[in-house]
């Protein structure tokens, strides 16, 4: 007989010769008897960039352009609100039995606006009673300021709506993109675009201002909500070739959305009819609920697979002391199920240094380029003391960011995220000190240009503080990564209806601070590491790898505030 302590190999003596298919090498036939009661390692599952490449190009390009066509009418409902929101001028209405030729004021502005006279002499004058007359020539014959006569007394409101509506950009990046980081991006954008509908017909139909402003509140959470989702499945699916170009395509969308809701607000007249139209073509993107029309990220799967494995081989590793029979029969009834959610050590989260690093500048950059660009847009009416066109504006304000999205697509592959981000915000500076120290040397054309130029430079930094984040970001905290760089985004976009609110006043020392702080933001760029041709980041251990690359090709530079130890 064989000794229980010899081999398993294949000997011509005492056993039966093998059969002939087998070969006569020294691998066993089957596993040793002693071998079966061990546990079976997990098998590792394949990478992010092995998993996107699964899918096939056909069905991955397919999937890409789901991501991208909804951002044709996202700008309905995320860019309309300073068109919903316009204030035309006007003048008070006389009542019926006035016959005072010169008890009408005109549209010159001023308190003649918001007042009525009494008499033929300008010096007499009362609040208006029988409201206003309002002389449309820009945007919405209908708007929410028209409608409910949101001016004077009540042009508070219209600043105190805006603030809301930023506020809901806010909550909506910060909570929905937590949800889809532990519930799964398919599960939030179904979620976030089922509130859009329903929150949108909401908006639609509010009687009065306090309700619209609730409302809209509403909308503008679960509208970011579907941006974020959208933008953050877009990157997961492409490997690094195509990021960059699938994020200008979208962007470019965004862009031709923006002109596509101005003219549907010069078709209809309406703010309801616009918010409407926005409401009804983002319906149609519900049946990406259907089975396998628009599937889960395969990044966040394969991060719920590996948590299904790490939970396996525990469980099994505990179950050994039983014996074989009690071993299969509690195998069957601990077998877990895949998790709805990701497993995220807070503990190693908190420790992730880097990472947190990496975070706040991208942050802090986004809230000077969002904030700054309130600026550069409102130059024309500090130095001449006239607005400017609301066509003028909203144009420029497109056009330079469909620019900027072409510029980024012709630089960044090349140069580096990292540097064309240092670009960017050096010339959003220097234009500002420029403006802010020359102004009274410069000709109109010369700050028209300067002013241009540091909106395209603010746009370019903004689009490339949240590229740049959700390539730097491990997939288990992407959305909340990318959603708190777009949260503090929405904190610098604030600026401009605070400044609203109190009349523009304190507009210059408002300018030198962002200009200060968008100096001490180039300094804190050469903290961020470079993600260029590099692969997507899946946990938090591979999001610490990315460091800052040294200043010198030939040597390790030992700055104490640059310093970042290699892992």
């Amino acid at each position: 007989m064989i000794s229980p302590d010899s081999p398993p190999l294949v000997s011509p003596s005492p056993c039966p010769p093998p059969p002939p298919s087998l070969p006569s090498s020294p691998v066993p036939s089957s596993p040793a008897p002693s071998s079966s009661s061990l546990p079976l390692p997990p098998t590792l599952p394949p990478t992010g960039e092995v998993m996107v490449l699964a899918l096939g190009r056909r069905k991955q390009l397919i999937l890409i352009a789901l991501s991208i066509l909804p951002n044709l009418f996202l700008a309905f409902l995320l860019s309309s609100d300073d068109l919903i929101t316009l204030s035309p001028p006007h003048h008070c209405r006389l009542p019926m039995s006035s016959s005072l030729a010169d008890a009408r004021p005109g549209d010159s502005g001023g308190p003649f606006q918001c007042k009525q006279f009494t008499n033929s002499s300008r010096s007499g004058t009362v609040d208006c009673e029988n409201g206003w007359d309002y002389n449309v020539t820009e945007g919405l014959k209908n708007n929410i300021v028209t409608e409910w006569d949101l001016v004077c007394a009540q042009y508070w409101v219209v600043p105190v709506e805006k603030v809301c509506f930023i506020l809901g950009i806010l909550a909506g990046c910060l909570g929905l993109g937590y949800a889809a980081d532990r519930l799964g991006r398919s599960r939030t954008l179904l979620t976030s675009l089922t509130l859009s509908v329903v929150f949108g017909v909401l908006v639609c139909v509010s009687p009065y201002p306090s309700v619209f402003i609730v409302m809209h509140f509403c909308l503008a959470a679960a509208s970011a909500g579907v941006f974020l989702t959208l933008y953050i499945t877009r990157l997961e699916l492409c490997e690094p070739s195509l990021r960059l170009v699938v994020t200008m395509v979208a962007g470019l969308m965004t862009v031709c959305g923006e002109l596509l809701m101005l003219a549907m607000g010069l078709l209809c007249q309406s703010w309801r009819g616009l918010l409407g139209a926005g409401t009804a073509f983002l319906t149609l993107f519900l049946s990406y609920g259907i089975p396998k029309v628009f599937p889960e990220s395969p990044r966040w799967l394969l991060l719920l697979e590996r948590s299904a494995n790490v939970n396996l081989f525990s469980d099994r590793r505990n179950s050994n002391r039983d014996s074989r029979d009690e071993e299969s029969l509690s195998e069957l009834d601990s077998e877990p199920s895949l998790s709805t959610r990701p497993d995220l050590s807070f503990t190693e989260l908190v420790r992730s240094r880097n990472i947190w690093k990496n975070l706040c500048v991208l942050g802090f950059t986004s809230f000077i380029s969002h904030g700054i660009s309130h600026c550069y847009s409102s130059f024309s009416n500090d130095i001449t003391g006239t607005a400017p066109s609301f066509y003028w504006t909203f144009l420029l304000s497109v056009t330079t960011g469909g620019g900027a999205w072409v510029l980024l697509r012709v630089t960044v592959d090349r140069c580096g995220r990292r540097g064309i981000l240092l670009l960017f915000m050096t010339m959003t500076g220097l234009t500002s000190l420029i403006l802010l120290g020359l102004m009274e040397y410069l000709s109109k054309p010369a700050i028209a240009v300067f002013s241009v130029l540091g909106l395209f430079s603010s746009q370019s930094a903004a689009f490339l503080c949240i590229f740049f984040t959700a390539e730097i970001m491990p997939t288990i905290i992407r959305g909340s990564g990318v959603g708190a760089v777009l949260a503090l985004g929405c904190l610098g976009r604030l600026s401009a209806p605070l400044m609203d609110l109190r009349n523009s006043h304190g507009y210059f020392l408002h300018h030198v601070l962002f200009a200060s702080f968008a100096l001490l933001a180039v300094l804190s760029i050469l903290l961020l590491p470079e993600s260029k041709k590099k692969p997507l980041p899946q946990t938090l251990a591979e999001g610490e790898q990315y460091r800052r690359p040294p200043l010198g090709r030939r040597r390790r530079d030992n700055v104490p505030l640059l310093a970042t130890p290699n892992p």
